[in-house]
């Protein structure tokens, strides 16, 4: 019965985090070809309050809900084309930008230093898969893909890397204390 209420937990709890993600990608500054949303901050958020290997799964579930159909990427857009879009790069490098911040931050410490770290990371993982799924879906050279898909987001990524980290490192608390989140070993830290 334990291990059943540990597992419903894990479920639930990736199903919160990806309709937080789902919501926040609705918060959306339109660009030419890349708009700036709240989506990477849900991803940042998700990963520092749940880890690696929950954050990583709350990134497949909410990549899968977008591809078979319910709109939750941003502008309310859904579909496998959005994924194998010029844009899907940035929704792919979810999954591995989750697992790498939870996982840095399990391997340290939940604090607010490494969680700017491992948020710094996520960004420029899901920058990189951003990039080169765009560079090669638009035909778009280096420099133009560079200018469209990357540099646009620096400053607002480090903006947003601190907010995951700040608000992250605070809720992961709380719900540490009250036992809504489960966790073990170095992570507890």
């Amino acid at each position: 019965m334990k291990n059943q209420s540990k597992v419903l937990r894990i479920i639930v709890n990736c199903l919160i985090f990806a309709t937080i993600t789902a919501i926040l990608a609705q918060v959306e500054v339109p660009l030419p070809l890349v708009p700036i949303s709240g989506q990477t901050l849900a991803v940042g958020l998700t990963a520092t309050i749940l880890g690696s290997r929950q954050g990583a799964l709350t990134m497949i579930c909410y990549a899968a809900l977008g591809a078979i159909g319910l709109p939750v990427f941003a502008g309310f857009n859904s579909g496998v084309q959005v994924l194998t879009g010029a844009t899907g790069g940035y929704i792919i490098g979810f999954v591995a930008a989750a697992f790498l911040t939870g996982y840095i931050l399990e391997r340290t410490s939940f604090r607010l230093t490494m969680a700017m770290v491992a948020n710094t990371v996520r960004m420029v993982v899901i920058l990189l898969f951003g990039l080169i799924q765009l560079k090669y879906v638009t035909g778009l050279g280096w420099v133009e893909a560079l200018d469209a898909g990357v540099y646009p987001f620096i400053v607002v990524g480090l903006i947003k890397a601190f907010l995951a980290s700040w608000i992250g490192i605070v809720v992961r608390k709380r719900l540490v204390e009250s036992r809504l989140i489960h966790i073990s070993g170095k992570a507890a830290a």
